[in-house]
């Protein structure tokens, strides 16, 4: 019984000392790296002043707010705001075409930039492929207003892309931007066009730190350009695609609402009318503030639970996750 006490006792000293060792390692640590820290507290600052600061302001989506009144005399209404967004009209419409816009995009616009990669790292002939890589890279540098302007000249009655759908199909078409059915492949394509360069540096960048060695035994052994990608190249490069397939998938239930306001119309809301451009109407056009903070607060919700679950799946069946 004593040596048990004996035990007990050196092990709660033990456990009594961690604090104070935790504590003088960081004292140690910011003597060392003082400057460093200084260094972050601009960053610090500009995180709680600019982004969790206004966080609060999320309590006007359940209240009725008037500006005239402030945050704290305007009457709370609770849930209201989220019931008549779920009970609303236009509920099942902007929540189909945001999902459907951003599966497009996972699909096409997520997969693009990894081919694109995959064929520039087989290219040997290192100008052309500076050319490739130049040409791509780019679109990613122009204005995303002159993108959208360059898309309604090219989708005119007299643009390029309608002239060019008319003498496939063999039909007449006004501008295609009044067609409900073709705003998602403008939107999804004119996208890839712009970013599939840009995006696939980060997957060149991965591959670039692949052992040569893998490569060389591959030929040693007979084997083509297309298994070396599928059996070498991918596997090396999957968790950096894993990753950015997560926040591909937490952003699914939000677009860039600037890109779909400079190109949508009335005569395409069935397919082009999503979450943002919505908030963007009842909010700034129509004033109903609590309204479109309460459907963007929902929002921002349904995408931390994809980019949770999506982070959850990726941890469970491979290394690689963000947390």
């Amino acid at each position: 019984m004593e040596v048990i006490r004996k035990d007990n006792n050196i092990e709660g000293a033990i456990a009594a000392t961690k604090p104070l060792r935790k504590r003088t390692v960081i004292k140690k640590d910011f003597k060392k790296n003082w400057f460093a820290y200084l260094l972050a507290v601009p960053v610090l600052a500009w995180f709680i002043i600019f982004c969790y600061g206004p966080m609060w302001g999320v309590l006007i989506a359940f209240k009725d707010y008037k500006p005239l009144l402030g945050f704290a005399d305007s009457h709370w209404v609770g849930l209201k705001h989220f019931i008549d967004f779920f009970q609303g009209p236009y509920f099942w419409r902007v929540v189909k075409n945001t999902l459907l816009l951003n599966v497009w995009g996972i699909v096409f616009g997520f997969t693009a930039p990894i081919i694109l990669a995959l064929l520039l790292n087989e290219i040997r002939d290192g100008r052309f492929k500076k050319t490739v890589q130049t040409i791509t890279y780019m679109p990613h540098f122009i204005s995303l207003v002159v993108v959208c302007g360059m898309i309604h000249i090219f989708t005119a009655d007299e643009g390029v892309v309608t002239q060019i759908l008319q003498l496939i199909t063999g039909k007449e078409y006004t501008s295609l931007l009044g067609y409900s059915d073709f705003f998602r492949p403008i939107y999804t394509f004119s996208g890839i066009w712009q970013s599939i360069g840009w995006e696939s540096i980060i997957y060149l960048a991965a591959m670039s730190s692949i052992d040569p060695a893998l490569y060389e035994a591959a030929e040693m052994d007979g084997i083509g350009r297309i298994k070396k990608m599928w059996h070498i190249t991918l596997p090396q490069i999957s968790p950096v695609i894993v990753i950015l397939f997560i926040f591909a998938i937490g952003g699914l239930m939000s677009s860039g609402y600037e890109k779909v306001i400079l190109l949508y119309n009335p005569l395409t809301y069935d397919t082009a009318d999503v979450i943002a451009s919505y908030v963007y109407r009842r909010g700034l056009r129509e004033a109903s503030l609590s309204y479109s903070t309460a459907v963007g607060l929902l929002s921002a919700i349904i995408n931390f639970g994809l980019l949770w679950a999506t982070n959850r799946m990726a941890r469970r069946h491979s290394d690689v996750s963000l947390w």
